[in-house]
């Protein structure tokens, strides 16, 4: 059996991650991994999505469609944006996929952001 790509992009998209010890005095990390979680959580139903998530330990597509009310197709597509961006993971359980939100990634673009507010703004 083959891997799902979500599954395959996830793990891509988590090699990219900063180190946990990383501040912004000792690490800026790959503006190009940065950009893809920022791009991620630039629409307002992806937000939702992680603020949804966040609520729960792990749920599935459809819970999140009945509490977007949005299709089952345009979720899906948010998903996987998410999925592929590292900043959900994903979960296949028999019939329906478990989607969970991964705090330690959501902490890493805090982190990310704020040492790009950080250099940027210190006047160096």
């Amino acid at each position: 059996m083959t891997e799902s790509p979500l599954v395959t992009d996830r793990s891509r998209a988590a090699d990219e991650r900063p180190p946990a010890n990383c501040t912004p005095a000792n690490c800026m990390p790959d503006s190009r991994a940065v950009a893809v979680r920022l791009a991620a959580l630039s629409h307002p139903a992806r937000i939702e999505i992680l603020k949804h998530l966040s609520a729960s330990r792990s749920c599935c597509c459809r819970e999140v469609v009945e509490h977007l009310d949005l299709a089952q197709s345009t979720v899906s597509q948010h998903l996987k944006v998410l999925v592929e961006a590292g900043l959900i993971r994903f979960e296949p359980d028999r019939q329906r996929s478990r989607y969970e939100l991964d705090r330690a990634a959501l902490a890493d673009v805090s982190a990310s952001l704020a040492a790009l507010v950080d250099s940027c703004c210190s006047g160096r």
